[in-house]
């Protein structure tokens, strides 16, 4: 494969059968020039990227070099350790990004991501990952992330899964859920622990039953009469469940059945009892 034009040591675009495609491997690009043959041992990643191709190609020719091979190396790990396969989009956001992240922790600026609980909570694997990733930028970069970051970088994994939806459904359930979670708050004038063991089965049960509404899939049944009982006996909790419901039929169109929201006062309950 001959040369087409050089990006940076580490990446560079050939055109092979009349297609551009972007070679990327630790100085397949050094001391090259443009109708050089590639050195296919130093070939590490071989890209053909159907859309966005050339915001690609300006990212590795004018982002920091260190970085661009950083967000590689957790894309790489990410791939080994996720069951399906990340989008080619991957290599264009999570770059960005990062880099952006990057720049700016080093300048002293704060990063926020107020839905730090639920992304730890609800993308388990790809925080772990974020976890791994923040351990290599301080050994490659000496760029200390913080926990915040990490929930940014394991949003852009999810997202990035085959099938999976825009980044901002990705971030649509959580805020959803944290949103519930001030409900309760404000109704029993709490603060909930979100290291408890309830908090975590709430949050699970208010996932899938999001998830069950937006598919569009069939709720389970609750016996009438235990229906009522939860009705009399856990007045507070009930109501509580009844506003979040109608919370999210106003504000997302999503409709939880009388059955649901039995079910959400039961979580409720368990989480307040001590406070009751």
């Amino acid at each position: 494969m001959k040369i087409s034009k050089l990006l940076n040591n580490n990446a560079v675009v050939v055109k092979e059968d009349d297609q551009e495609k972007i070679v990327m491997g630790l100085g397949v690009g050094f001391q090259k020039k443009k109708n050089d043959m590639v050195d296919s041992n130093k070939i590490e990643k071989v890209f053909v990227m159907e859309e966005e191709h050339d915001k690609f190609q300006e990212l590795l020719s004018t982002l920091p070099v260190e970085h661009i091979d950083v967000a590689e190396e957790i894309i790489s790990y990410a791939e080994g350790k996720l069951p399906v396969p990340l989008s080619n989009h991957i290599h264009i956001s999570l770059t960005d990004h990062l880099s952006f992240a990057i720049e700016r922790l080093e300048k002293g600026y704060l990063i926020h991501n107020k839905l730090l609980n639920e992304i730890k909570a609800l993308y388990k694997p790809e925080y772990e990952i974020g976890v791994w990733a923040k351990r290599l930028i301080k050994k490659k970069l000496g760029v200390d992330i913080p926990d915040d970051e990490v929930g940014h970088i394991a949003l852009h994994l999810h997202t990035a899964k085959m099938g999976a939806n825009s980044l901002q459904n990705t971030m649509q359930l959580p805020t959803l859920i944290r949103e519930a979670i001030k409900i309760i708050e404000k109704e029993f004038a709490m603060e909930i622990d979100e290291s408890s063991d309830n908090y975590q089965l709430l949050l699970a049960h208010v996932r899938f039953a999001i998830k069950r509404a937006e598919a569009k899939e069939p709720f389970p049944s609750m016996d009438s009469e235990m229906l009522t009982l939860f009705q009399k006996k856990f007045t507070k909790s009930f109501k509580t469940a009844q506003t979040i419901a109608d919370f999210l039929q106003a504000e997302y169109h999503i409709h939880f059945p009388i059955s649901e929201v039995g079910y959400i006062t039961l979580h409720i309950q368990r989480l307040t009892e001590n406070r009751q």
